[in-house]
């Protein structure tokens, strides 16, 4: 007799992991390279990338159909991807078409390996994982910061051992910035008691303190699209630090297995022609250390915290955003599983 299977347990375990049905960030687009296959982990699956012969960007399983070697230590060959370890050759769509050690090899014009949608977006290469409700990837909705041309600035990425749920609720909390950032650059200053609200938007949430507006790190806002999410939020800068007002970080967030994320920073002003240039080039000489111990506080942090932390932990009244984006996270991760379930039901 087959176990019934424990629907909160597989809700659990799919928030954990990471939702399918979305487009992620796995790398910057100077990273993926026509000479060279560069391999990247997604929801705790292996994948490889390069670009083919016209330049765009392939991605496919990391895992060569002879004996499984990983693809991403091999070669790229006339646009396709060569196994190092016996030259097994596949495109992009996971098609082996050559096996060089043996010619008319059966192995030859199978498909072997899932192949995966990719798309580039401001330095950004985003690859979608399907879902049961959602095999094909609706639109890629980028913040209008990076779409409207008004902006400027700068992409960071960043690997954290910690899971990716810590690092939203990291930035559902505005609270911590007085905090952890005290000794900070422009995280200095602002009270350290206040309370939270929590107002819905259009397409997610923004979360700020009630008694404190423009001195630290004094709000966030999270933006939902069916197939992907990112956040936003301010950093106030003073002029000392050139034009532009305030810093804002417009930020995704990765998981690449259960206890690893990678996050991806665009560092934005709102300035341009010789403005832009001039804080371009203010950021790199002078500021961009500053924002690296300020994101290496938190990655620190975030780290320390053992797996299991939500099974102890105490919230209150700060944490009306942490408990909101886990509620986010929730619901689409039922909706799957749901739709999951009733498939094998029908089977």
């Amino acid at each position: 007799m087959t176990a019934t299977p424990d629907k909160k347990a597989l809700i659990e375990e799919r928030v954990n992991t990471g939702l399918l049905g979305q487009w992620y960030p796995v790398a910057k687009s100077v990273e993926i390279k026509s000479t060279k296959p560069y391999g990247a982990v997604l929801l705790g699956q292996k994948l490889v990338l390069w670009r083919g012969a016209d330049g765009t960007i392939k991605c496919i399983e990391d895992f060569c159909p002879h004996r499984g070697a990983p693809l991403s230590y091999g070669e790229i060959h006339e646009g396709n991807i060569g196994c190092r370890y016996h030259g097994v050759i596949v495109d992009g769509e996971g098609v082996v078409q050559r096996v060089p050690a043996m010619p008319e090899c059966a192995l030859e014009g199978r498909k072997a390996l899932k192949s995966f949608h990719v798309t580039e977006r401001f330095d950004a290469v985003f690859v979608y994982v399907p879902s049961l409700t959602q095999p094909e990837p609706p639109d890629l909705v980028m913040p209008p910061e990076l779409t409207g041309g008004e902006w400027t600035g700068f992409l960071c990425t960043s690997v954290w051992e910690a899971n990716y749920r810590y690092a939203l609720d990291n930035l559902a909390d505005p609270m911590h910035g007085c905090y952890l950032h005290s000794e900070s650059f422009t995280l200095a200053y602002g009270s350290k008691q206040d309370l939270m609200k929590l107002d819905k938007t259009d397409h997610g949430f923004h979360v700020s303190r009630v008694g404190q507006v423009g001195d630290n790190f004094d709000w966030s806002e999270f933006v939902v699209h069916p197939g992907n999410m990112y956040c936003f939020l301010d950093i106030p800068y003073p002029p000392a630090a050139g034009p532009g007002g305030n810093m804002r970080i417009v930020g995704f967030t990765t998981p690449v297995d259960a206890t690893t994320c990678k996050v991806f920073f665009w560092r934005l002003r709102k300035v341009s022609g010789l403005a832009a240039e001039s804080w371009r080039f203010l950021y790199r000489a002078v500021l961009e250390e500053h924002h690296w111990n300020v994101l290496e506080q938190d990655r620190v942090m975030l780290e320390g915290m053992p797996d299991d932390a939500r099974k102890r932990e105490m919230l209150y009244q700060h944490d009306l955003g942490v408990s909101r984006i886990r509620q986010v996270l929730t619901r689409a991760a039922k909706e799957q599983i749901e739709a999951e379930l009733a498939q094998v039901a029908a089977e």
